[in-house]
């Protein structure tokens, strides 16, 4: 009986130690493995059917800034705005492929992307629901206009300064050109001398009524679906100049105004997204390198943006037109604490990092949270070394001297060619000079952080959402009779929110081909280690028990 308690306990340990050894060596190892097959894109796979239709729509919020006090704006006030919605919309996203490379690490495909309003999630929001809201399309217009005359100016101020240079005895006129650049005056101000220059602004203004549509202020009436998506239409009928205006209009190529079949123009938002997309991607299949899935490695055939300031040595990519990560429709696997990732969002011309901020549980699968950081849109300017955000293309606008514009604020001319302004949702963590200057934000970082919850082992996204706002300076713009009282001031237009929570269906999809398999190979795992150290203990104290009661004397 000794001699085979003492066989038993053997066998418990070896038992305890094969469980060790399948559960920290061999299962980890089969997990890997699988995992890295699951995720890699090859012709044919599920990973690849994923790919090309994403299992579930993402969801598209969108909340409007109702402006309550249009006439008083237009006479000097501080703007207030009422947040409404969110409009809901579900966001269908299909790629056509159009090939893979020869050794079959990368593909490339173009995205379409279609919306279908969700009128339960909106409810009691309709389409049909009328807003009053920044007119963002003759906002634009009149803005560029001063901006590529300014631009002219400019160049005119600097050819001339350069013949001062050359030119003896003419130091008072070098001076006061140095106090013009130094100022950095609007044209549309200095021009008020220059006859040919004031005509021209003459005109534009006698021509605004016709090329929109007779505007009594810079705030439009309109419904929601003509604001998102369907168009909110101006250039009808002109003549004269306001069609040569027009014309300019529609040849500047904005992706957001549309020609009708009429001949008019429309504006929206979100029009130009319904549709067949153009931007052609290359990302890594993860074949050979399974952490690199999905990593973008060119867009439209170059591996870096042309959008942002380069560096000063020639050929140099600047970091802001670098492009890093993925389109956020999935993440590489094997997330570890503390680690951080990208994404590239081209609705913004730019790569954003997230990092780990904790673990998290999404209805009984574990994973971890993403979020941006300060360095996002608050931390931009020469002193953070990416100054090649500050494009610096905005004149007579609330800024720094450098350019750059102050904290939590971006501007996206050179990316949407429109003087639109990137902000977090109600200006969220954005300096005070913009802040004071609306009645109606209310920042929640709860509610307007950018985040993702991440299934750490695949990099499957559980919840989360991209959130942004899109904003327009607002300001007086000489000889612009409709803007001559306007309150110089950043003027929220709306906020999106891109996202996904991963349906019930996904869910008990996920749980099944993975949680569930996890689950079980850890009960094999614990079970035989557990179970072979309590046999080999319980052996063992068996076996020093009957010992002792041999050895014991006889009692006589």
């Amino acid at each position: 009986m000794l001699h085979w308690s003492l066989i038993v306990s053997a066998l418990g340990v070896c038992v305890s130690a094969l469980g060790g050894y399948c559960g920290w060596v061999l299962f980890p190892s089969m997990v890997h493995k699988k995992v890295e097959q699951s995720v890699i894109i090859a012709d044919g796979s599920e990973q690849y059917k994923r790919f090309v239709n994403l299992p579930q729509p993402l969801n598209f919020k969108v909340y409007i800034f109702n402006v309550t006090n249009p006439d008083r704006i237009q006479q000097g006030a501080i703007p207030i705005v009422e947040e409404i919605g969110p409009y809901v919309y579900k966001q269908f996203r299909q790629k056509k492929v159009k090939h893979f490379s020869r050794d079959g690490s990368k593909i490339s495909y173009v995205q379409n992307v279609h919306f279908d309003f969700d009128a339960d999630a909106s409810a009691p929001y309709t389409q049909d629901d009328r807003i009053v809201a920044l007119n963002m399309h003759m906002n634009a217009f009149l803005q560029v206009f001063e901006r590529e005359i300014t631009d002219i100016f400019q160049g005119f101020a600097n050819r001339l300064n350069s013949r001062l240079n050359q030119t003896p005895g003419v130091r008072v006129l070098k001076r006061l050109m140095e106090r013009i650049r130094g100022k950095r005056k609007s044209v549309l101000q200095i021009s008020e001398n220059d006859p040919g220059l004031a005509l021209l602004l003459v005109h534009l203004n006698a021509n605004l009524k016709a090329v929109f549509n007779d505007p009594r202020s810079m705030f439009v009436q309109t419904s929601v679906r003509e604001y998102l998506f369907d168009g909110v239409r101006f250039c009808i009928n002109p003549q004269g100049i306001a069609k040569a205006i027009c014309n300019q209009i529609k040849e500047s190529g904005s992706k957001t105004i549309r020609e009708q079949s009429d001949g008019s123009l429309a504006f929206s938002f979100f029009g130009h997204k319904n549709g067949s997309g153009h931007d052609v991607y290359e990302v890594h299949t993860g074949k050979g390198d399974a952490m690199r899935v999905l990593e973008i490695q060119k867009l439209d055939d170059s591996h870096n943006l042309q959008v942002w300031l380069n560096a000063s040595t020639e050929g140099e990519t600047s970091v802001c037109n670098q492009i890093n990560g993925t389109d956020a429709s999935a993440y590489p696997p094997f997330r570890q604490r503390g680690d951080s990732m990208y994404i590239f969002s081209a609705d913004i011309c730019r790569s954003v990092q997230l990092f780990y901020q904790s673990d998290i549980q999404y209805q009984g699968i574990p994973g971890y949270r993403y979020s941006i950081g300060e360095n996002f849109i608050n931390d931009i300017g020469p002193e953070h070394d990416n100054e090649c955000f500050c494009v610096d293309k905005l004149a007579n606008v609330i800024k720094r001297k450098n350019g750059c514009l102050y904290a939590g604020a971006l501007d996206l001319t050179t990316c949407l060619d429109a003087p639109v302004i990137l902000t977090l949702p109600h200006m969220l963590g954005a300096s005070n000079e913009y802040r004071k200057m609306i009645r109606g934000l209310k920042p929640d970082a709860k509610k307007h952080q950018t985040f993702v919850d991440v299934q750490s082992l695949t990099g499957t996204p559980l919840q989360g959402g991209k959130r942004v706002q899109f904003n327009m300076f607002l300001k007086s713009i000489n000889r612009i009779t409709i803007t001559e009282n306007l309150p110089t001031v950043l003027m929220p237009a709306i906020w999106v929110e891109e996202g996904i929570q991963l349906n019930s269906e996904m869910v008990a999809f996920f749980k099944k081909k993975l949680i569930n398999s996890l689950k079980t190979l850890n009960i094999v795992h614990w079970g035989t280690l557990c179970g072979g150290l309590a046999v080999a203990v319980l052996s063992l104290l068996y076996y020093i028990y009957q010992r002792g009661r041999v050895e014991e004397p006889p009692v006589k």
